[in-house]
């Protein structure tokens, strides 16, 4: 039968499934085909039904199926809303998937035309029969593999969209419930790349199911193939623009790219992390709300930090928009981790575990951004710039002195190593990155400050060091960069060109041109580029001699080169002699100022010291310059009248003859000590000298030799015995009296260096002598120390008019004071050896030990009284000496030749300082009064104080110049073989001995041993020394663990008990001491203990005081003061660290707020555990605040006291704000500890603060009566405290209200209500009148407070955002609420700090308004009849 006859007689007999086809067929060719009856008879779908099953069980089911399907459904739709053929469709669909999903027909293209074909017939469909249809393709939900196997998953967003359009409550419920079948079953790679495919179809979906199938969609992204994850992640950042969870999309890609893909393939992850990023950094192009989401989920959560994080934000920084702010963003977190690491890791009251925290986390973003940096290499181009730009970003966040903060810290690099690695890193592997680098370089250097230039050069040393090959290409960068030296600051120009020197080695054009640099530098008229010029010749000829001593390489003689423009990559093999080139420049500077001087002298001392062989030519060349000042005549003169000049109306030095000394001793000692060794002198062609003329070369270096030593002899006889006026001779010039003065202290300061070289040169030299001449070269030494000290005198009588004391000058070598305007870095090098001073001790030891022995053979011969004085003259200047030696020290830096040979190994002076702290230690005062002889010997003992001072203080600073280390353990070795002058406790020397650590151990035997003795003893003469020894002990208590710690602080607890002292300085010093080595909270307990001693001696009522405390016999009258200024600086501190603590707190809280990762217990626990310690603290810091509002403060305290008053209510205000949930967030009840801290609060503090205040403007009141414009102006400083007080505590009131109401907790119930202040500010100059109705008031208001309900509480609640605030612009005698905002209230006291500054300044110009202006602006706090009556 033909389709014809069968379409015309289709009642014949049923239709085939072939048949089907064949209509289907015919009906494309016709049009007005009429479908047949018995498609549209009910009865016929289960034979077409069966056609289906059958179909799918031939051997290639997938065409026969897809062609049956295809064909049955192209009839439907000429009809689809005949009811027999919506309920056809809906059996069809129902029967196909269940084929489909039981895996009967393979999914194929075929498959999907034919699903595809389904989804455009379901809108015929009824509401039953979809819901048929999503439960039939759910139901093969756990048996999807493959993702084509989930074709069938298409046609779910257009049945819930059927299902929706509805708008009943059961369909949505439905629609919810398929959903949640979906989530809730167990994914597999397939269904999850399916359901992130069809995510952006479920718009609909609400917050919660939102974040669950993202949440699913992570959890098993691990499951993808690792080269689907590009187009998985580029699918998820699609659905993020459509704001399908922006901020949990971004989470978790970083997250798992971050953290979770670290167990996948490493080489195959890095190429598609590289892609993963451009695919971000594409859609934040195409949706910048991406971006913030990106730099928000690392502002909000540092957890999210790492190295995808990173490289995500360099991404990002790419797109102009988010430049500043991603790069920032990173700049932040980094300072923050850092900031985090310093604070946490010396915090008493922090537990260790946080401790461990933040140093973990600061490794975490270091590792981080060298992590991104290093990846660059692997097709991440399009970062480089970003890269660049942080890098350099960060090195101008560098501070001054911070440089190396972390240098010692468990591999924390800190901000500039960190910086100067990932630039370097750049450097060496991407060739793009140099050019700009070297750029920046440039352009920072020539445009920052010197501080913020100091890291950049820093950075083109590293590069030069690092990289000096690849650098060769940029020489012709530098060159330009030094250009600018004469412009340049001295300091930062210096420092330039030694970043650039170890490039000179394989480039002879740099070479050439620094020198010429350097010429034409020397022809500026600053003197600050002169010196910098002369510094960089010194370096420059040092460079070179050190590269020869190591062999490393040599410069080419500049005669020899023909072309100054050719660079040569190599090193340099023909030798050269830059000191001989530079000759005549150095001997240019030679007739500059002193300090050009004085830079030439130090160099040819390490030029020595580097190269031994050069000595005898440097003498050669210092020897016409040198016959200038030292004449070879009969009749020697020391030409000191030629070394000073007048410019203006003072005299400045011109000339260094101390310096000239200084270089030429220390040049004939080195070679003495290498005589026997000295190299051949073969290398100094440039001289004129040939290999013959060696003898005679050699016999004018003999002579030049005993030159100098001949003038060295005969300047220590013309000064023996000799006065200034003996030594300088008699002027003819008529000069004014303060110009004479200034002549002959120039004099002197030139006299007194040339001592101390003669002291050195013959010290050094004694060693030397044979045992019969070292009588007379000690005598020369003491007669050369008693010139010194009477030069001193004759200088100190001078100075004693300007400074009201003598002025010792052996602590200072500074002698061009003339060039004071030179503002750069001064590096003192000492006169005096380091071996010196201490052979100095063992004479002053020597001399000490014979009057004594002198003094115990009970000899009445008068020439004791000879020796004693001598004992002491050289007892005081050795020590002097000591300490301006041990302060250079500390002022030298460490690459300086100069520092290890005159400096040496300062510990050898540490048992000599002890030694003679022994010697000078004071003696138990008699029972039996001397009076004469006590008159008689006061100035003597005057000295040894003086000495014995000087022994701790330099004792002290050695001991922070080994502050830890196997030097501070050599050290105190050292310290403990000295013989104590009383034996210490056994027991706690015992225990000490136990100890493993050797640096442990030695502090504790030590302390044990020598300090806690000397202290007692020291507290027993009120000695002011005590605070020298509790430093010491604190600086060496840093290196012990909190056990060792704890026990020093007992100790020194029990001394604040029970020892009684008049001294200030001893009972801070000792409480101080106490309170730092007690751990927390252990330390603010002493506090609030002593707080309250205070209170009973310094107490409101003064006939309730105490003389003396009986719990704290250090607390008295006397000391009283000195002890209040120690506890509120551990207020101070406190303060601190509760703001520190309170923002890391609040990230915790963020965190934890908004969920932005899965929960993690760890998270919770450090935050707990920060949460009550800060609540302690805060606790602790309320009770010692409490106490100082009952005492009666003096002027400077009480503002002192006040101003902390403020910064703690503002972080308590901090405090309770941060447990108030953010909107959306459940609200969480404050804790025990909390309510505990706000009942004390507002009882112990708030309460009487205010009549503290009352009372302390009363006592204002009547100091301003006298006028006085010191008082006045403290006065008005206090004032200004007043208001922002008030503000504050209002401030934390208003937060405690909030969260009052939303917690159903009485918060507030001891507190003073705003609504009822018992206070006014007027501005009557009058004193207030007090009286019994603020006793009464107070009464009255503690009881209404106890009496507030929860109904009053919600009222006051509801009214906060218009309670009552002070405001000091509006002050009147009437307390009204007229303020609605903080920022009204803080306007008005910005504008009333503005009013009042502008008074000060008048008040500066015209003194006769003052009382007037006084009374007009003076704010009061006192009782107010009008609040009274509110009661």
């Amino acid at each position: 039968m033909t389709v014809a006859a069968a379409a015309e007689e289709p009642s014949q007999r049923p239709l085939t499934d072939k048949d089907i086809i064949r209509l289907a067929q015919y009906h494309h060719c016709q049009t007005g085909f009429s479908l047949p009856p018995y498609l549209l008879s009910p009865s016929s779908h289960d034979s077409l039904l069966s056609y289906l099953k059958s179909r799918s069980s031939s051997p290639s089911p997938s065409k026969q199926v897809s062609e049956y399907v295809i064909a049955l459904l192209s009839l439907i739709s000429l009809s689809p809303t005949t009811p027999s053929l919506c309920s056809l469709l809906a059996s069809l669909l129902i029967s196909y998937t269940q084929i489909f999903n039981s895996c009967k027909i393979p999914s194929d293209s075929d498959s999907l035309k034919t699903i595809q074909l389904f989804g455009t017939l379901l809108r015929y469909l009824h509401v039953k029969e979809v819901k048929s249809v999503v439960d039939s393709i759910l139901s093969g939900v756990t048996r999807v593999i493959t993702v084509d196997e989930a074709q069938v998953f298409d046609l779910l967003p257009v049945c819930f969209d059927l299902l929706r359009r509805e708008g009943k409550a059961s369909e949505i419920d439905f629609v919810n419930s398929a959903i949640d079948r979906v989530l809730s079953c167990e994914w597999n790679k397939a269904l999850l790349t399916k359901m992130v495919s069809l995510a952006k179809e479920f718009s609909f979906l609400d917050k919660g199911r939102k974040s669950e199938l993202v949440e699913k969609v992570f959890v098993g992204i691990k499951l993808i193939d690792l080269q689907d994850l590009p187009s998985l992640v580029y699918q998820l950042l699609v659905l993020a623009s459509k704001g399908f969870c922006k901020r949990e999309v971004i989470g978790g890609v970083v997250g798992y790219f971050g953290s979770k893909a670290e167990t996948r393939v490493a080489s195959v992850v890095r190429q598609i992390e590289g892609t993963v990023l451009l695919h971000v950094n594409f859609a934040v192009k195409q949706d910048p709300s991406l971006g913030q989401e990106v730099v928000a989920l690392v502002k909000s959560d540092l957890r999210a930090f790492n190295h995808f994080t990173v490289a995500v934000l360099f991404s990002v920084a790419r797109v102009r928009k988010f430049g500043e702010s991603s790069l920032g963003m990173l700049r932040t977190a980094l300072l923050t981790a850092y900031n985090d690491y310093r604070l946490s890791k010396d915090c008493k009251w922090l537990p260790v575990e946080l401790k461990e925290e933040s140093f973990l986390h600061a490794k975490l973003v270091e590792k981080s951004l060298l992590r991104a940096v290093s990846e660059c290499r692997y097709g991440r181009e399009h970062v480089v710039p970003s890269v660049i730009q942080f890098g350099f970003m960060l090195l101008e966040s560098v501070e001054e002195g911070r440089s190396n903060e972390f240098g010692d810290s468990k591999g924390v690099l800190g901000i500039e190593k960190l910086s100067i690695q990932i630039l370097g890193t750049l450097f060496e592997v991407h060739d793009m990155t140099r050019n700009e680098i070297i750029e920046q370089c440039k352009f920072r250097i020539l445009s920052l400050k010197c501080a913020k230039s100091k890291p950049i050069v820093r950075l083109l040393g590293y590069l030069v060091q690092r990289y000096s090959l690849i650098m060769l290409e940029f020489v012709h960068h530098l060159k330009e960069l030094l250009d600018y030296f004469t412009f340049m600051e001295g300091h930062i120009s210096c420092f330039l060109v030694s970043a650039v020197i170890p490039l000179i080695k394989f480039s002879r054009d740099l070479q050439d041109y620094t020198i010429l640099v350097i010429r034409k530098a020397m022809f500026r008229r600053e003197d600050t580029v002169r010196v910098a010029a002369t510094k960089v010749i010194t370096d420059l000829i040092l460079a070179e001699k050190l590269a020869k001593r190591d062999s490393s390489f040599t410069f080419q003689d500049s005669a020899s080169q023909a072309s100054s423009s050719q660079q040569t990559e190599m090193s340099c093999i023909v030798r050269g002699n830059l000191f001989t080139e530079l000759n005549g420049l150095l001997q240019r500077c030679l007739y500059q100022q002193a300090r050009v001087k004085e830079v030439v002298y130090d160099g040819l001392v390490k030029l020595v010291l580097i190269d031994p062989s050069s000595g005898g030519h440097v003498l050669d060349f210092l020897m016409p310059h040198f016959l200038r000042f030292f004449g070879q005549d009969t009749d020697f003169q020391l030409g000191i009248t030629s070394c000073i000049r007048v410019e203006g109306d003072k005299f400045t030095i011109e000339e260094p003859l101390d310096r000239l000394l200084f270089c030429v001793s220390w040049i004939l000692l080195l070679q003495q000590q290498n005589s026997s060794d000295r190299p051949s002198d073969a290398a100094w062609p440039c001289f004129g000298f040939s290999l013959s003329q060696d003898n005679e070369q050699q016999v004018g270096r003999n002579l030049s030799h005993e030159a100098y030593s001949s003038a060295l002899v005969k300047i220590r006889s013309f000064l023996l015995g000799k006065k200034l006026g003996d030594i300088v001779g008699q002027s003819q010039d008529t000069v004014s009296a303060s110009l004479e003065e200034d002549k002959r202290k120039s004099y002197c300061l030139i006299i007194l260096g040339i001592v101390q070289v003669l002291l050195n040169y013959i010290i050094v030299d004694l060693e030397k002598q044979p045992e019969g001449k070292k009588g007379s070269v000690r005598k020369e030494i003491v007669d050369l120390i008693d010139l010194y000290e009477s030069l001193e005198k004759d200088v100190g009588k001078s100075k004693q008019s300007n400074v009201g004391k003598r002025v010792r000058f052996s602590a200072c070598n500074d002698t061009d004071l003339g060039n004071t305007s030179i503002n750069e870095e001064r590096e003192k090098v000492p006169f005096l050896a380091t071996s010196s001073i201490y052979q100095l001790f063992l004479l002053s030891f020597k001399l000490y030990s014979s009057k004594s022995v002198g003094t115990q053979s009970g000899s009445q011969d008068h020439s004791h009284s000879s020796p004693a004085k001598t004992e002491k003259s050289i007892f005081s200047f050795t020590l002097h000496v000591c300490v301006g030696h041990i302060n250079s020290s500390l002022c030298m830096k460490e690459e300086n030749p100069l520092k290890p040979l005159v400096c040496g190994d300062m510990k050898v002076l540490g048992p000599p300082l002890l030694k003679v702290v022994y010697l000078l230690k004071p003696e138990p005062p008699l029972a039996t009064g001397q009076t004469n002889k006590e008159k008689k010997g006061r100035k003597d003992v005057d000295g040894r104080k003086q000495c014995l001072h000087l022994a701790l203080l330099s004792l002290k600073e050695l001991l922070n110049i080994y502050s830890s280390g196997s030097g501070l353990t050599g050290l105190l070795e050292d310290l403990l073989a000295v013989p104590a002058s009383e034996d210490a406790t056994l027991e706690e020397c015992r225990e000490a001995s136990k100890i493993e650590d050797p640096l442990i151990k030695s502090i504790e035997i030590f302390m044990a041993k020598i300090m806690k003795p000397m202290i007692t003893d020291f507290i027993a003469q009120n000695s002011n020394d005590v605070e020298i020894l509790c430093d010491i002990m604190l600086k060496l208590g840093n290196n012990l663990p909190d056990k060792f710690k704890q026990r020093h602080g007992s100790w020194a607890h029990q001394i604040c008990r029970s020892c009684e002292t008049s001294n200030t300085t001893v009972a801070k010093s000792v409480l101080k001491l106490a309170i730092s080595f007690t751990t927390s909270p252990g330390d603010l307990c002493i506090a609030v203990e002593v707080a309250q001693e205070l209170q009973n001696i310094m107490g409101l009522d003064k006939s309730d005081t105490l003389e003396v405390s009986e719990s704290y016999m250090v607390i008295n009258q006397s000391t009283s003061a000195s002890v209040t200024s120690c506890i509120l600086q551990s207020i101070d501190s406190a303060i601190v660290d509760m703001d520190w603590a309170t923002k890391k707190l609040k990230n915790f809280y963020v965190v934890s707020q908004k969920n932005i990762h899965l929960s993690d217990d760890t998270e919770s626990t450090v935050g707990s555990v920060l949460e009550e310690a800060l609540y302690s603290m805060a606790e602790s810091t309320v009770r010692i605040l409490s106490s100082f509002v009952l005492m009666n403060l003096k002027e400077s305290q009480a503002a002192q006291f006040l101003r902390l008053a403020v910064r703690f209510y503002k972080q308590l205000a901090q405090i309770v704000k941060l447990r108030i949930a953010p909107k959306g967030c459940k609200q969480i009840l404050p804790s025990l500890k909390f309510q505990k801290l706000v009942e004390l609060t507002c009882k112990s503090l708030t309460v009487p603060l205010y009549p503290f205040l009352s009372e302390m403007q009363k006592e204002q009141q009547e100091s301003v009566s006298h006028n006085s414009k010191g008082i006045i102006n403290k006065i008005k400083q206090e004032n200004k405290c007043i208001p922002d007080l008030i503000f504050q505590i209002e401030d934390c009131e208003r937060y405690l209200i909030q969260l009052s109401k939303v917690t159903k907790l009485n918060l507030l119930r001891h507190a003073k209500r705003s609504t009822a202040r018992d206070f006014k500010i007027i501005e009557d100059s009058d004193p207030p009148a007090g009286g019994e109705d603020g006793g009464n008031q107070e009464e009255e208001t503690e009881t209404q407070n106890n009496n507030i309900g929860e109904d009053d509480l919600r009222q006051e609640s509801d009214d906060d955002g218009s309670e009552e605030m002070l405001s000091p612009r509006n002050a009147s005698s009437v307390s009204s609420p007229g303020l609605d905002s903080d920022k009204t209230i803080a306007a008005a006291t910005e504008e009333d700090d503005e009013e009042e500054q502008e008074q000060d300044e008048g008040e500066e110009e015209s003194g006769d308004n003052r009382p007037k202006k006084m009374a007009r602006k003076s704010w009061v706090v006192e009782d107010s009849d009008e609040d009274s009556e509110t009661f």
